[in-house]
């Protein structure tokens, strides 16, 4: 957050607000109060000029009134009204008194240079105006020999009949006035600039007064959003700051617990994210990633970091698949295929997430590799599938010689006992078959017990092999490879007795006339490895490990003609691993086949126990 600067601050703005105010309410007096006082010197200066207009008025009608004679040697009318003006106190050597006749001529004046003024007619407007209505005339004028403002006070003089015998002209500068008025302004100016260079200092103060909690305040949410939440802002005062840094310390406890409380649930989220074995992708509205786990991310090859705002459906390539994606919605879930060099199917479950109008805000995706649970229900389907082939078979051959017996060849004494026989082969054949699927089923539910002992493989395998002599066709030899001494392993006779049974008669089975099969024993240092070999057709590569399945067979028809179940090797495997030991076969088509397998060899410490 970029620290905001004085002249953007909204300290200035106070100040500026402050001072603006200010200024506004001081122009505002100060024009009021000039104007005001402008007014009343105006006035005042005029009160005085006509107190004085009125007593010379009253003097110059007196004189004017008096009766003279010609024997008389008193002073003359324009005497006596000279000294009368000359007498008068202007206080201002601008001002003008002249005393005009009724005929417009000058007959007395204070002027120094009286001798020119006397007698001069006079033409000026207000003094015509005054000697024509008997009225008195006032007016301010602009004087362009003095250049200033004047004032002219025309007042008419009437005699005791009534009759305007002369006017008093009095004309008196207003420069004082308004000089004094100019003098008030520039002292209200002064202390105006005062005013507001001292009201700037206090806006400051005051300013700071406001803009310090916000400014602290601003600094703590700074520090809240980066999620500290242990300060507080200092609380100066009950008025609406102080109640707004109170509000604001209970908003950052109230914080302080919420976002402590988010990321708990976030570690537990996590947590339960990153430990999860089925992947999680979350999604926007519009497809857009926004969350994806690292078991997602195993699962589709990618890195969860490098998807995050990749589309769902390019991520999970079902863009041929679903075009629009509230189709996702309907599909619930679906088995994507990642195969590539080898099976690989993931199981993709799809489901909303609404707010409470119950619009889609985005989408949770949970993957899992269902690649061996696919396996499985196909082996199962599989299984199912040969199991009903296998029990077919022979039912319908025994039901077609039944029939055949049923429809009077029981009485043929030659082809009834032939038809038994078939009928019988294929009942011990759906037994022995019945009889493997029991013994797998019990060893799948770990329920078939095996009763293991202390036993020398040596003695015990020779024994094995003196018994297949005995019955071994002469046209096949058995070659022995054991070394002398002893190997003893822990192990169930029985049930290892059936594992060498189901190898060596099927090497029997599929050996050519002449063939040898190759019975070899190997002691090594923790186990021992019994490899039986024949001279048979051999298996394919990409067969070789599918003999072990359960009804597999590599020459289907010469097994059923041998009577074969192709479940011997499963149940060899079964029966192999639960002794601890590994099974495995190696053959080359045409040059026979060697199944492996190896069984730990009981340790030094337990052959000591008797």
């Amino acid at each position: 957050m970029n620290k905001v600067g004085f002249f953007r601050s909204i300290q200035l703005k106070f100040i500026i607000i402050y001072i603006l105010l200010l200024l506004l309410a001081v122009q505002v007096i100060g024009s009021f109060f000039t104007q005001k006082l402008e007014d009343n010197l105006l006035n005042n200066f005029k009160d005085s000029i006509h107190e004085r207009v009125e007593l010379l008025s009253y003097n110059l009608e007196q004189a004017f009134d008096r009766e003279r004679s010609e024997e008389d040697d008193g002073p003359t009318l324009e005497d006596e009204i000279q000294q009368i003006v000359q007498d008068i106190n202007t206080d201002n050597i601008a001002t003008t008194v002249n005393v005009i006749s009724n005929q417009s001529r000058i007959i007395g004046t204070n002027k120094l240079n009286q001798q020119e003024q006397l007698g001069r007619k006079v033409t000026q407007t207000l003094v015509q105006q005054a000697l024509f209505f008997d009225l008195p005339q006032k007016k301010e004028l602009w004087d362009p020999e003095a250049e200033s403002h004047v004032y002219v006070h025309v007042e008419p003089l009437i005699d005791a009949e009534g009759i305007a015998v002369g006017v008093i002209y009095f004309q008196s500068s207003l420069e004082e006035v308004y000089d004094q008025v100019e003098d008030i302004n520039r002292i209200f100016l002064q202390g105006s600039i005062l005013a507001i260079s001292i009201s700037a200092i206090i806006g400051i103060l005051v300013a700071r007064t406001i803009t310090k909690p916000i400014m602290e305040m601003r600094e703590q949410a700074r520090i809240m959003a980066n999620g500290d939440f242990t300060q507080k802002v200092n609380v100066y005062g009950k008025d609406e700051i102080g109640q707004l840094a109170e509000t604001f310390n209970d908003l950052n406890s109230r914080l302080k617990h919420s976002y402590a409380t988010i990321e708990e649930e976030r570690r537990k989220l996590s947590s339960v994210l990153s430990n999860m074995s089925d992947g999680v992708i979350a999604t926007d509205n519009s497809g857009s990633i926004t969350l994806m786990n690292e078991a997602a991310g195993r699962l589709i090859g990618e890195n969860p970091e490098e998807v995050i705002g990749d589309f769902l459906l390019d991520v999970l390539q079902l863009e041929g698949k679903i075009i629009d994606l509230t189709e996702l919605q309907d599909s619930g879930s679906m088995i994507i295929d990642f195969s590539d060099d080898s099976p690989f199917l993931v199981r993709a479950n799809f489901s909303t997430v609404s707010d409470d109008e119950d619009e889609i805000t985005g989408f949770i995706t949970v993957i899992s590799d269902v690649t061996e649970q696919e396996k499985v229900e196909q082996e199962r389907r599989d299984f199912v599938s040969n199991v009903s082939h296998e029990l077919r078979t022979p039912l319908t051959t025994m039901k077609s010689y039944i029939e055949a017996l049923t429809d009077g060849a029981w009485e043929d004494k030659e082809i009834a006992p032939r038809f038994l026989h078939v009928a019988q082969n294929e009942t011990d054949r759906m037994i022995r078959m019945v009889n493997d699927l029991l013994q797998l089923s019990k060893m799948d539910s770990d329920e078939l017990p095996l009763h293991k002992e202390r036993t020398d493989f040596v003695g015990y395998f020779h024994q094995v092999i003196d018994r297949f002599e005995m019955n071994t066709p002469e046209q096949i030899t058995l070659i022995r490879e054991i070394p002398k001494g002893k190997s003893l392993v822990w192990m169930d006779k029985d049930k290892m007795t059936q594992v060498l049974d189901n190898i060596i008669s099927n090497a029997i089975k599929y050996s050519p006339d002449g063939g040898e099969i190759r019975m070899k024993l190997d002691i090594k240092r923790h186990y021992l490895l019994v490899s039986i070999e024949d001279q048979g057709m051999g298996i394919a590569y990409d067969k070789l490990e599918k003999i072990f399945e359960r009804f597999y067979r590599a020459d289907k028809a010469r097994t059923r003609k041998l009577g074969g179940t192709g479940l011997g090797l499963a149940i060899t495997k079964e029966l192999v691993e639960a002794h601890h030991g590994k099974i495995w076969a190696k053959s080359k088509e045409g040059k026979g086949t060697t199944i492996l397998f190896t069984l730990p060899l009981m340790s030094k410490k337990r052959r000591d126990i008797r």
